[in-house]
């Protein structure tokens, strides 16, 4: 499933690969303090009763559901809005890049050959805070692989994706890290490396994990005004990155357009090349 190719594709002999997270009440898709996703019918073909009461046929012999939906649920972009004040707010790290929000961030930014650093040797050994990725697992990676160029999409595979389950099971994806500190968090970059990235010209950074930040203290913010103050967006909780070679891939993500938005939802695709 998530899989297709087709000799019409926009590069053809290549597979094409859906790396976005499935979301749904029962599933950990949104950040544990933030709103809970919420899905429910408003209009179905008859009245019938289903398990939150009766639905009623409003409007005609058609089905339609409503949701409620916070900005960052599922696989999603941040907007340099999410974590830089307004320039005239007076608050820390205002700036102008605390005007840009979602829908002024060019398409054309979220897409763009991808180059995959696998970080999931990297396991954290304290509860609530994140094993980082250092500078070294850049360099590390460029000595084997090449510099990382100008425009090219980067995303950090930890495999934090395998946490993502329905119901109970899926407390460790957030809840258990953020909320009670029971266990130990998902790799996560340091500042420097996001310097480091953005010195290469990289203006798009992804990741598997539900934050580019690490969890502890105030790392997570400072490694999300980092990038976002320069311009740069995040694209986080991602997933089947294991699918993905280590260069060859063309990523695109496609956020909803919503105005005034601190990020989006959408969906993360990618043409791989077929085996």
């Amino acid at each position: 499933m998530g899989t297709a190719m087709t000799e019409s594709a926009p590069l053809p002999g290549h597979e094409l690969v859906d790396l976005s997270l499935l979301i749904a009440e029962d599933l950990p898709c949104y950040w544990a303090t933030h709103l809970p996703f919420q899905h429910k019918t408003y209009n179905w073909f008859t009245g019938r009763k289903d398990a939150t009461g009766c639905v009623i046929s409003r409007s005609g012999p058609y089905a339609t559901r409503w949701m409620a939906i916070d900005e960052h649920t599922g696989t999603h972009v941040d907007a340099p809005s999410h974590f830089v004040p307004p320039e005239d707010s007076g608050l820390p790290y205002a700036g102008p890049a605390g005007g840009v929000t979602v829908e002024q961030v060019p398409l054309e930014q979220h897409m763009g050959p991808a180059v995959v650093v696998d970080v999931t040797k990297l396991i954290g050994e304290r509860p609530g805070e994140s094993p980082i990725i250092g500078t070294e697992v850049i360099e590390r990676w460029e000595r084997e692989h090449g510099e990382i160029r100008a425009g090219e999409i980067c995303l950090f595979h930890t495999g934090w994706d395998a946490a993502y389950k329905r119901g109970a099971d899926g407390s460790g994806y957030v809840y258990d890290v953020v909320v009670t500190g029971s266990a130990p968090g998902w790799p996560a970059p340091e500042v420097e490396t996001v310097e480091m990235l953005l010195r290469r010209g990289v203006r798009c950074v992804g990741t598997d994990a539900p934050s580019m930040g690490p969890v502890h203290g105030d790392r997570g913010q400072a490694v999300h005004v980092a990038g976002l103050s320069e311009g740069a967006v995040y694209i986080e909780c991602l997933t089947n990155l294991a699918r993905m070679p280590v260069r060859g891939a063309w990523f695109c993500f496609l956020p909803l357009h919503v105005e005034g938005g601190t990020g989006a939802p959408g969906r993360a695709i990618a043409w791989i090349p077929a085996r």
